[in-house]
């Protein structure tokens, strides 16, 4: 579902990312394709639905809408998720871009995400299984312009969705453990 075009009305290109740092990065998965690291926030909740993210020295700020008993001063958390996916796979897109050598001249995400809370985030609503909740469809347009045939601009779209760390996140099952604080 990629809107993929190559004429652009603007004849300057995006500010490109450092392409031999690039190349660096890549080599070192190469060479160690098990390394992991490990992102870490910290969320405090200031009343109703509004809290504040820490990670690594912004802030992230979520809320509900107003329909939702929030107080509508911020995105939403599935909107948070959305951001993310959409970011992530506009970073993957550069990359790949730049690793290919094919400057960009416009890349926009669109994204939409279908979700429900009929459980009521378990307070009591209908009793549903973890599988039947939350964001249950996604659908992503790009709208890219670069110096390149659309045939190649849509192999970088693709690429960069499969190997989409957020993306993969979204699709795949992963371990997940919660605990309280000691």
């Amino acid at each position: 579902m990629s809107n993929v075009s190559t004429q652009s009305t603007a004849t300057a290109h995006l500010r490109p990312i450092d392409r031999e740092g690039l190349l660096g990065f890549a080599e070192k998965g190469r060479n160690n394709p098990n390394a992991r690291g490990t992102n870490t926030v910290h969320t405090v909740v200031e009343g109703q639905y509004r809290t504040i993210s820490h990670v690594r020295g912004h802030e992230v700020v979520v809320d509900e809408p107003l329909h939702l008993f929030g107080e509508d001063t911020a995105p939403a958390p599935a909107e948070v998720v959305l951001s993310a996916l959409g970011g992530c796979l506009a970073v993957g897109i550069t990359a790949i871009a730049t690793w290919k050598q094919i400057p960009l001249k416009k890349l926009e995400l669109h994204l939409e995400g279908d979700i429900g809370n009929p459980a009521a985030w378990g307070a009591g609503g209908h009793e549903a299984a973890p599988e039947d909740m939350g964001i249950q469809a996604v659908r992503v347009r790009v709208d890219i312009e670069g110096d390149a045939p659309r045939e190649t601009l849509d192999e970088i779209v693709q690429r960069a969705n499969f190997y989409s760390p957020i993306g993969n996140t979204v699709r795949n099952p992963i371990d997940f453990e919660i605990t309280l604080a000691d």
